[in-house]
């Protein structure tokens, strides 16, 4: 029976919808109809939702184009397409249905079109999703216009290094490589010999004009590789130069530095000037204000420590001393790069602030700080409509999706991709705890609480180790470490904000280099300790989940932990940190947090005290131990390593590897293999 009232009442609102135009107000009524027939979330199900990203604003501030991937478990794959909408609201309009993923979109300068890059080429596409077409050759991994319209900047890879085939023609099946310097492998693939440089060439209403210029010429990668993106390159406000990211350095010099600086291309003298050889650490996003008088770009002041405070730069640029002033060193947090105002007045940008991610900006006139918003929720990549902000949002109970932020911090929505199926997911409160720690500071932890959740039962509890290890529990929403399918599964999840994270000061952010095994470890007992004390809190069933330094942790807790938990699991972890130092790639974080070699005089005590590896004996539970074979960060063996040590001592023990991912997992088949042995791990010992 009340199976066919339902489908009556579907059926129903189905004929009335028939006469309303609007797709909001059609969203708008399904969710209102779904939010009772909620449903656990599961892996197949996160992978229906629409990851929304922001991609540009139009010339005159009046359309934004922001793009939807949806992923196909059958195919293994994800098909990203754009869609353009009014700033005021509106419907959106689906411009592109291409076969794959279009991305890196920008208006045209006439703001008549769209441009993007799709499988390398740079394509076109009008307004109303007709006409899509590719406008160039060469391969092209991103794109700028420049401000008069006039011409375009693009990154390609050159090749410069020589392969064993170029050394040696008459082996062409020879599958050696030869490798006599450092950074001979980094993040997820082999040094081939090619790198990323900059180009540039006239461009005049869909088409591109005359040859391409390379403006480094050098074996050099701009931008900064893995995780670089276009946003480190910019032309000046005039369009005479481009100002590019890059990291001047090769092999092992490159493997233990971070001083990247910024580089001023002028296209009429072909002259290049470092603009910040000054300071030594990393500088990268250079953005100019609109009336050409400044730059500001984000900068760390320290080489080798690649989670200093990320600081927000201004440059004079008729300074010939290219004198640099820090606008955000008052604020004492972490900020992401600058976006200037079209008036030139004010630089936006993200606040990394206690635990939340929230938007600001800096005022030139008034020479100081101004928060926007407040509340519980990340925001993320923004773009400037005059007065409007468009922003991507995230909370732990919500995938992105695009808000409408105005000056004085009111938010409403402007995508709503994800609601009519979200609103039918059950979700877990998340709530703020503040726990003493060991030394008697104050630690903030998140807490999230089952579906449904009843504090007259006792629940199965997760400790989840945060990676990094300077990487903020904030209102992220991961498709992997989800804790509302955590909460779906009845497990109350212990999330805290230890030392060593970023957003509550420069000391607590500090305080995990070359203390791996100290007050860090002590924090996380803090929170598990604290919450396990409330009634609802099984103690006999607690385990401790993480990756990266995550998995880090939940190795060392493995050795240290007196009894306190029945499971873990250890994603991508350093479990023996001299191996470990020895098989990694980028060189200077592994000095700057360890405090130097294995082999230093003494020996730093993140060898020979803080390893995980120092405390097997103490293993006595079972262990779930997932890697990727593509992970050069923390290379396999670290994971091999773990489980062969559990094997041995005869404990409990899976390994789950992944041979084509890195230190992620983002193919969609894997990521649910993922979820499905990671619950099958902890509810064979927590339930």
């Amino acid at each position: 029976m009340q199976s066919i009232l339902v489908f009556l009442v579907f059926n129903n609102l189905t004929l009335m919808l028939k006469t309303i135009s609007s797709l909001l107000v059609l969203n708008l009524v399904i969710n209102s109809f779904c939010i009772s027939q909620t449903v656990n979330l599961t892996p197949e199900l996160l992978f229906k939702l629409g990851r929304v990203s922001l991609d540009d604003i139009s010339p005159d501030k009046k359309l934004v184009v922001y793009g939807v991937t949806f992923y196909s478990l059958s195919e293994n794959k994800g098909n990203r397409d754009l869609y353009l909408q009014a700033v005021n609201g509106g419907a959106p309009t689906k411009i592109t249905s291409l076969d794959g993923n279009e991305w890196n979109a920008r208006f045209t300068p006439d703001g008549k079109r769209i441009a993007f890059v799709y499988y390398g080429k740079m394509w076109e596409v009008n307004l109303d999703g007709t006409n899509p077409h590719a406008i160039n050759d060469q391969s092209i991994n991103g794109f700028q216009f420049s401000s008069d319209g006039k011409k375009i900047l693009f990154t390609s890879q050159v090749k410069y290094g020589k392969t064993t085939q170029d050394k040696y023609p008459d082996l062409p099946l020879a599958t050696g490589r030869i490798i006599d310097d450092l950074m001979y492998r980094h993040w997820d693939s082999w040094e081939d010999g090619n790198y990323s440089n900059v180009f540039y060439m006239n461009y005049e209403n869909g088409s591109l004009q005359g040859s391409a210029t390379n403006i480094i010429n050098e074996a050099f990668d701009s931008p900064l590789a893995p995780d670089g993106g276009i946003k480190q390159i910019s032309w000046t406000a005039d369009s005479k130069a481009i100002v590019y990211t890059c990291k001047k350095l090769s092999g092992t010099a490159y493997a233990v530095s971070t001083n990247s600086d910024l580089y001023m291309y002028d296209i009429l003298t072909k002259q290049t000037t470092n603009l910040t050889a000054k300071n030594l650490g990393y500088d990268r996003y250079p953005a100019f204000s609109p009336d050409g008088k400044y730059m500001a770009w984000s900068s760390m002041e320290r080489d080798g420590y690649e989670h200093d405070r990320q600081r927000i730069m201004i440059m004079d640029m008729n300074d010939p001393l290219h004198a640099m002033t820090d606008i955000t060193n008052a604020s004492g947090s972490d900020v992401s790069e600058p976006s200037w105002s079209s008036d030139s007045k004010r630089i936006y940008f993200n606040l990394n602030e206690q635990g939340l991610i929230q938007l600001a900006y800096y005022d030139l006139a008034l020479g100081r700080i101004i928060k926007l918003t407040n509340g519980v929720q990340n925001y993320n990549d923004f773009k400037l409509a005059n007065d409007i902000i468009i922003s991507e949002k995230t909370t732990m109970s919500m995938p992105q999706e695009l808000v409408k932020i105005n000056q004085d911090g009111t938010e409403s929505a402007f995508t709503n991709v994800n609601t009519t199926l979200w609103n039918t997911i059950k979700k877990g409160d998340v709530k703020k705890r503040m726990v003493k720690t060991k030394d008697g500071k104050n630690m903030m932890v998140w807490v999230i609480y089952p579906t449904d959740f009843d504090p007259s039962k006792k629940y199965p509890t997760l400790l989840y180790c945060q990676g990094g290890p300077q990487n903020t529990i904030n209102q992220f929403f991961s498709y992997r470490w989800n804790f509302q399918i955590m909460a779906n599964n009845g497990y109350i999840i212990v999330a805290p904000n230890r030392r060593g994270v970023p957003s509550f000061g420069q000391e607590w952010n500090e305080e995990i280099s070359g203390d791996y095994g100290g007050k860090a470890m002590q924090d996380l007992l803090s929170a598990i300790d604290d919450v396990a004390k409330e009634p609802y809190v099984n103690k006999d069933k607690l385990g401790a989940v993480g990756a990266s330094f995550g998995g880090y942790s939940v190795y060392w807790l493995a050795g240290n932990h007196n009894k306190r938990f029945k499971a873990f699991i250890a994603h991508a972890g350093l479990f023996n940190m001299t191996s470990w130092y020895g098989t990694t790639e980028e060189m200077f974080y592994a000095n700057w947090d360890l405090k130097g070699p294995y082999w230093s005089k003494p020996t730093p005590k993140s060898f020979d005290k803080f390893s995980p590896n120092q405390f097997i004996g103490n293993w006595d539970t079972p262990i779930l131990v997932i890697h990727n074979e593509k992970d050069f960060r923390v290379p396999v063996s670290e994971g091999m390593q773990a489980f062969n040590a559990a094997k041995l001592k005869g404990i409990p023990a899976k390994f789950l590897c992944f041979p084509d991912e890195n230190h992620w997992v983002v193919n969609p088949q894997n990521s649910v293999l993922w979820q499905r042995e990671f619950f099958e791990w902890l509810n064979k010992y927590l339930k």
